[in-house]
């Protein structure tokens, strides 16, 4: 408990504190033109105590996965083993310079070749790239690779991506980036792609399909082969979203059902760090015929040694070097702790975990499409009068859980999107289900708290409008 008000650090500045001294320069002064210098900074003045007494305060009010549960669903915001950071913090990766040339970097080009070699083994690809920094980084790479591709067989004419309903958000974007023109597959009643209504579409000016499976629902395309095949019957190829592939390592191969290029987030499978704006990694795999088209540069083996090299009609460097390297060490050591098996385990907890709250939840929270999930559902917020999912989300926090994802995806109405990941014990799962159903019980009798919630926090409900409209972005006294 803090016994005295925590007050902000502006307001805690006094003239003439100092919170770091600086040694004397070394180096003749050389002073900065007086029209480039800031008059004014505004910085507060404050000792070093107050200065790590305050952002120990604000660290203490974060909420990450170290601290408590994070169900949020199309993210995977799962417990990354430390063991990671150990082998990431390893003076020889990450002291390694860049540009320090093959000869004194083969044991960082051999961890980068072989794991690009483990994600096609896992994917059921033929070669893969590891430059793309995130998911949606990854997706453009991926239909950048079809367009190019399409126009080396004269089929540069093809300039439609079609694009489920229950895809991710970034993929529309990601096709409009590329040059391609997107439209929308509906779902049909079981939550799957509407297979006749993609009959209706497919012409000669189709380029490809973008495919989520599963898909944000949480469910498994069961016709995959089929769609696969009627794309590849009308010209087009296939791009699958391997976001959610956390619920098929070591069960499902995208690679052998007729999907032609894939990207892989790691942090939601691979236990990499997810989300504060640091280096994330979208690899992205692809078969025989498209090998030639990935990004590079590229790990390969010459004998014994390996080195890098540019795919002979690469579409380029989707980022400077080799990519997000400390990423690639942390997914590489994941993969070789736990081997094939221990992936096929991680596939069949996260299933298994999300089809238990889907059961404990459903009679309660109700299901639009109700049938088994893969390793997220997504349940309906509209439980009582005058509460919606946004009041569910906030009573969340007050029971000290984070909310899941809400409002998406958007043919859900009122979307509860809820993933508990592999890596939490029934006993969490089990506090989250009594949480849930206590405030399904508030719903029905206390309303006005759910409506007013959060109310532990520092900060209450916000303008969520305003706030997105007219962001305060620095302090104002």
């Amino acid at each position: 408990m803090n016994l005295l008000p925590e007050p902000l650090i502006f307001n805690v500045s006094s003239p003439g504190a100092q919170g770091c001294s600086l040694p004397e320069s070394d180096v003749p002064p050389s002073p900065l033109p007086q029209d480039l210098t800031r008059k004014h900074l505004g910085l507060p003045e404050v000792d070093e105590l107050t200065v790590v007494r305050h952002f120990t305060r604000l660290s203490q009010k974060n909420f990450s996965i170290d601290t408590n549960f994070y169900p949020l669903g199309s993210c995977t915001m799962k417990y990354n083993p430390k063991a990671n950071e150990v082998a990431a913090s390893h003076s020889g990766w990450k002291s390694l310079h860049p540009l320090i040339g093959d000869r004194y970097s083969q044991g960082a080009l051999e961890l980068v070749f072989r794991l690009q070699e483990s994600l096609a083994e896992i994917g059921g690809f033929s070669a893969v790239s590891l430059q793309p920094a995130a998911g949606a980084h990854g997706e453009l790479a991926g239909v950048l690779i079809i367009r190019d591709y399409l126009e080396s067989i004269g089929q540069g004419q093809r300039k439609t991506m079609l694009i489920p309903d229950s895809a991710h958000g970034t993929n529309p974007a990601s096709c409009t980036m590329a040059g391609f023109a997107t439209r929308t597959v509906p779902s049909g009643n079981d939550g799957n792609i509407d297979i006749k209504a993609l009959e209706a579409m497919l012409n000669d000016e189709v380029a490809g399909i973008m495919v989520t499976n599963p898909n944000t629902l949480g469910l498994f395309e069961r016709n995959i082969a089929k769609i696969a095949k009627m794309i590849h019957d009308a010209g087009g190829l296939v791009y699958g979203d391997g976001a959610n592939m956390n619920a098929l390592t070591g069960v499902f191969k995208p690679g052998k059902s007729g999907i032609d290029v894939m990207h892989f987030n790691l942090h939601k499978t691979f236990s990499t760090p997810h989300g504060g704006g640091g280096p994330g990694s979208g690899m992205v795999a692809v078969v025989s015929k498209l090998a030639d088209f990935l990004p590079g540069p590229v790990a390969v083996k010459q004998g014994k040694k390996f080195a890098l090299a540019m795919p002979p009609a690469s579409i380029g460097r989707m980022k400077a070097f080799y990519g997000n390297f400390g990423v690639l060490v942390r997914a590489y050591a994941y993969i070789r702790m736990l081997g094939r098996d221990g992936l096929r385990r991680v596939a069949e907890n996260s299933v298994l975990n999300a089809n238990y709250l889907r059961a404990k939840l459903e009679r309660h929270y109700p299901l639009k499409y109700k049938k088994a999930c893969m390793h997220e559902f997504v349940a309906m917020g509209n439980i009582a009068p005058g509460i919606r999912t946004l009041d569910i989300a906030k009573r969340l926090i007050d029971y000290g859980f984070h909310p899941p994802t809400i409002y998406f995806p958007l043919i859900v109405p009122e979307a509860l999107m809820i993933e508990p990941t592999e890596t939490e014990s029934k006993a969490v799962l089990d506090a989250f289900v009594e949480a849930m159903l206590s405030i399904a019980q508030e719903a029905k009798t206390k309303p006005e708290l759910l409506n007013a919630a959060p109310t532990t926090t520092p900060v209450g409900r916000l303008d969520e409008v305003a706030a997105a409209r007219c962001p305060v972005l620095c302090y104002r006294p």
